[in-house]
């Protein structure tokens, strides 16, 4: 990033000769291509010339390169924006019918800038599937965010023609990544707010666990037979099973890399499954930890189509070396004579996701009174559990060097408003059920209403929390990787700066006032859960 550019002083510029004047030197073309803030000239020249193609297809660029020099100098990169310009037309686009579209679509050229200026990420599904350039061409695909319902429905359309188990899940994989590219523009084009953004990655898990679900019993089921088991007047019936979001996706708030923490739960373990095949018969433990298994394999299978969801099974019964899969009765008995304040802390984001969804319901209020506790007896518990989760992390973030870089873990971070608020839910949802939400941003506002906090308080949390996860979101938007951490170097911080939507300067600037914004956030959360909790420790009784 060179001097602040101004995009009233650059639409005057005719920048048509880089591409059709050949008596035009390399200074004169390095003169024209400098104001747009590239930093190295000499490859933005390259680019362009690579870019044009034939003679006819160079004179249709020559008309729009004003219009996408523009788009591109408004982006975090404008090198990087033009280096995948050529990438994406070197795999084989028509130049002619796309340079003819997009100058009758000067929004679609925009939008293309923004994507190849801002995310190898998103650039790469483009390169994987060059087409999407005219589904996003559709208005209504980029202006509004897709309902669960729309998404489900879009996926089964696309499921349709395909019958084959791998082809299934290939297609599945397909429309997992275009909507993922829908979400990340419309992010990028802040058509959506960070509550509306993680809510839509949320719904696209849902809907994407439940169709992997859907086509791995399927299966299963044609090898071993429908699992069944008696209820409780006797009648046979078929075994349900669910899929338990936990952590963020509990409480629809995935990020762009997030891991799925999941519990599979299953109705019975008395029965087996009935087929016409006898032979193929097996027990309900065994078909549902087969099933389990298969789907946790197929969503986190790393194939040329790309990977779904990395799974976490951890806050499963007994942890790592529990079953892969609980029956209802042996989960909920786990839970009411093993369970510990940590777990209740995790299943205040219990939410089912996929399967059966009267089985999850049944499962979680099971556990309603496990989670939401009996009352003050057990405060002072709760109270050393957080502050001892706390201290182990603050312990890992200065080993490594990342207390005042790490938006997730680091002080004043996303965890310590999760901490704050979980811990609020503990203390008081067995007096107020309404407090036991999985949504942060949603039990803050109840937290405010039921003047637990301040309703100020409450609102400035809000703010912090969704400053903090929308930088989290362009930090891991640009190379879809699950990372957390500020950079350091000042280039860097100043390009997080302009995905977030900050008005773009000089790199100092940018990276300037994006650390002084971070660190007035951080600096607040990190007071305000250090005086809440000395007041809720001052307070609670002793037990």
């Amino acid at each position: 990033m060179n001097a602040p550019i101004s995009p009233e002083g650059l639409e005057s510029l005719d920048t048509s000769a880089i591409l059709l004047s050949p008596d035009l030197d390399r200074s004169e073309a390095f003169g024209l291509l400098k104001p747009f803030g590239f930093r190295n000239v000499a490859q933005a020249d390259s680019n362009l010339q690579l870019m044009a193609g034939d003679p006819h297809s160079r004179k249709l660029l020559a008309k729009i390169l004003n219009e996408l020099l523009l788009a591109v100098a408004q982006t975090a990169d404008p090198d990087q924006a033009l280096n995948d310009w050529e990438r994406y037309l070197k795999i084989g686009v028509n130049r002619t019918q796309l340079f003819s579209y997009l100058e009758n679509a000067p929004r679609m050229l925009h939008l293309l800038c923004t994507i190849f200026g801002n995310s190898p990420a998103m650039t790469q599904t483009l390169i994987r599937d060059p087409m999407l350039i005219y589904w996003m061409g559709d208005g209504r695909v980029v202006n509004q965010p897709p309902s669960r319902r729309a998404l489900w429905q879009a996926l089964q359309e696309s499921l349709r023609a395909v019958k084959t188990y791998e082809v299934m899940l290939n297609a599945l994989r397909r429309f997992h990544r275009r909507e993922l590219l829908r979400i990340g523009v419309q992010d990028l084009l802040r058509v959506t707010h960070v509550s509306e953004t993680v809510a839509t990655i949320s719904d696209l898990a849902c809907v994407v666990i439940q169709s992997a679900y859907e086509i791995v019993n399927a299966r299963l089921a044609r090898q071993f037979g429908t699992p069944m088991h008696r209820d409780r007047s006797g009648k046979m019936v078929e075994t349900g099973f669910v899929v338990i979001g936990m952590g963020k996706f509990g409480g629809w708030e995935l990020n762009y890399s997030s891991d799925v923490d999941l519990i599979y739960v299953y109705a019975s373990s008395d029965g087996k499954t009935q087929s016409a095949r006898r032979e193929t018969s097996v027990s309900n433990e065994v078909y549902f930890e087969a099933l389990a298994r298969d789907l946790t394999r197929e969503l986190g299978a790393a194939t040329p189509e790309g990977i779904l969801y990395r799974v976490d099974l951890r806050l499963r019964p007994d942890g790592s070396v529990g079953p892969i899969t609980s029956s209802l009765n042996d989960a909920v008995q786990y839970y009411q004579t093993r369970g510990q304040d940590w777990e209740r802390l995790a299943f205040l984001k219990a939410k089912p996701v996929a399967g059966s969804m009267k089985l999850g319901r049944s499962f979680l209020d099971r556990l309603r009174s496990f989670v939401g506790g009996k009352g003050e007896q057990s405060n002072a518990r709760v109270l050393e559990m957080v502050r001892y989760l706390k201290r182990k992390i603050q312990a890992k973030m200065i080993r490594r060097g990342e207390m005042n870089r790490n938006v997730k873990l680091g002080t004043g971070g996303i965890r310590d408003i999760e901490f704050l608020v979980q811990t609020f839910q503990l203390l008081n949802g067995w007096k107020y059920p309404s407090l036991l939400e999985q949504n942060t941003l949603i039990v803050l506002d109840r937290l405010g209403q039921e003047k637990i906090i301040p309703s100020s308080t409450a609102k400035e949390l809000s703010r912090a929390y969704v400053f903090l996860r929308d930088v989290e979101h362009k930090l891991q938007m640009v190379h879809e990787l699950q990372t957390h951490v500020l950079p350091v170097e000042d280039e860097e911080l100043a390009k997080c700066a302009v995905r977030l939507g900050y008005p773009k300067s000089s790199m100092e600037s940018n990276a300037a006032t994006f650390l002084r914004d971070y660190r007035e956030v951080t600096a607040y959360v990190q007071k305000e859960f250090e005086d809440q909790f000395s007041r809720l420790e001052k307070s609670s009784p002793q037990g």
